[in-house]
């Protein structure tokens, strides 16, 4: 039994490509369903999809790892060349001690940031439904949440860090003199949505929009934050009225297009118009971009606007490191004794089919009218009998060194009170 680790993520792929393996969270069940039934041993599996990564980790035969990588591919429209190119795989301590950097925010772009722990147990929560946890992940997933905890409570790996929603603000402040002035429409009504609409409305801006798919799931966020809501396919007609865009939706294609925004730049008379795409694949044509007056950033864009304070984590990353350290050991620990686990069982397999067979040997015997002592010294003849039958056949067979190396065996299993000094010291 390995555990191993297939992935990309924002340091090793570029956001279009990123984009080809990203999986919303409902899409996670059917896509492990789909990845499992396409191998002969349906490992465990668990899939990760984020805005800055998508990896896969199974318990299971390693040798599944190449048919991942070419399913994977072929679910992206990739090539398994291309997207080795930029993958990584990792094998039982070094999957483990990335599961756990992953949860306590150590590998994400923000470094420290928590929403990555959410989005884990999400993970986790999908692959449960999908029938695709067993016990090995889920001993690797909820020590990674408790190794995160305890680096949450422990360091100070989250201070002075800066959010993705908090450096578009920070962007924004750049462009616009006085954010109080400007417009700003939200793009969805997920997670990273309502973080950026937090921060922007600490600003209190003139006005907020937010613009989403389900009305009603707009209406909830925009009550929270005197917005007006309005409908996704309103947004083309209205994209002129605002300043700022946010935008970070599931969708597959981009909503936002190249036609559209320059339609809005001249109702705009070419005064600026900032712009954040957080999705990932893309909700905005990458062509924006190179409009005059636009200002677009993607998640990759604000990479480094949000390292500002990352020097002053450092030394909470040297003590979150000695944590995981720790975790990976207890981890990897448990997992050896698990390897012993087959044989456990079979070993009590064997002696319940023993004690079995003797009972019904007893049982009979006293039904003859056998004495109850009579039976009981047969009884317990048999099974020691049994118990040893194995070790004493291998006590007189092969060579001399087989026969001393058994012997030492035996020694150590069946009399642990009474070894020799000479073993004992051995």
């Amino acid at each position: 039994m390995s555990v191993w680790a297939l992935g990309i993520n924002h340091t090793t792929a570029p956001l279009d490509l990123r984009g080809r393996f990203a999986f919303a969270l409902d899409q996670i069940e059917p896509t492990l369903k789909g990845l499992r039934s396409s191998l002969a041993r349906q490992p465990e599996a668990t899939l990760l999809s984020t805005c800055n990564r998508t990896e896969i980790y199974c318990a299971g035969d390693r040798s599944d790892l190449g048919h991942t990588i070419e399913w994977l591919a072929q679910h992206g429209g990739v090539s398994p060349a291309l997207l080795r190119s930029h993958a990584y795989t990792l094998e039982n301590d070094h999957a483990a001690r990335h599961a756990f950097r992953v949860a306590s925010g150590l590998d994400s772009m923000v470094l420290g940031e928590p929403q990555i722990l959410g989005q884990m147990k999400d993970a986790v929560r999908a692959a449960e439904d999908a029938g695709a946890m067993g016990t090995t992940l889920h001993q690797l997933f909820q020590r990674s949440f408790a190794v995160a905890k305890e680096v949450r409570t422990s360091t100070e790996i989250g201070a002075h860090s800066i959010s993705l929603a908090a450096a578009s603000v920070r962007l924004a402040g750049q462009l616009f003199e006085d954010l109080s002035d400007i417009k700003v429409l939200f793009v969805g009504a997920g997670e990273m949505i309502d973080l950026a609409a937090t921060h922007f409305a600490a600003k209190n801006p003139k006005a907020m929009t937010v613009a989403n798919r389900t009305l009603e799931r707009g209406e909830k966020l925009a009550g929270r934050f005197g917005a007006e809501v309005m409908r996704l396919a309103d947004l083309p007609s209205r994209l002129h009225e605002f300043d700022a865009v946010i935008s970070c939706t599931a969708s597959t294609l981009p909503i936002i297009g190249l036609g559209a925004v320059e339609r809005a730049v001249k109702l705009r008379k070419h005064r600026p118009m900032f712009m954040v795409d957080l999705a990932v694949p893309r909700d905005i044509e990458p062509e924006v971009k190179d409009l005059p007056d636009i200002y677009l950033y993607t998640v990759d864009d604000l990479a480094h606007v949000v390292q500002t304070g990352k020097d002053n984590r450092q030394a909470a990353v040297a003590q979150a490191e000695v944590i995981i350290d720790a975790g990976v050991q207890n981890f990897m620990h448990w997992l050896d004794q698990r390897r012993s686990v087959p044989l456990i069982q079979q070993l009590n397999a064997q002696t319940d089919e023993w004690r079995a067979l003797e009972i019904a040997r007893a049982k009979k015997l006293l039904a003859k009218g056998e004495s109850v002592d009579d039976v009981l010294e047969a009884l317990s003849r048999g099974l020691t009998q049994k118990m040893l039958h194995g070790a004493l056949a291998e006590l007189h067979a092969g060579n001399a060194e087989n026969r001393e190396a058994t012997a030492q065996t035996v020694s150590r299993l069946f009399l642990r009170g009474n070894l020799p000094k000479e073993q004992k010291e051995r």
